[in-house]
């Protein structure tokens, strides 16, 4: 193996964590918002925004890490 293919490789399996991370993230965040919710319907308004910005920003850290992925590929 060359270093160009240990690089697409490390690329791949990169790639992969970073959506493997993100989607435990939101997942995770997601149960905790709807249990909140369920726990006091009144705070639903405050909890959703919340768990949007919050899900906004695990997104954020999950398409830098794919764009890291992909510049590290075609190098």
């Amino acid at each position: 193996m060359d270093a160009n293919s240990l690089g697409l490789l490390s690329a791949g399996i990169g790639a992969g964590l970073a959506v493997i991370g993100a989607a435990l993230g939101i997942g995770k965040l997601a149960a905790s918002a709807m249990d909140g919710i369920a726990r006091q319907p009144e705070a639903a308004g405050s909890i959703r925004g919340a768990m949007l910005l919050a899900a906004a920003l695990i997104e954020g850290v999950a398409l830098f890490g794919e764009v890291i992925c992909i510049i590290l590929a075609t190098k």
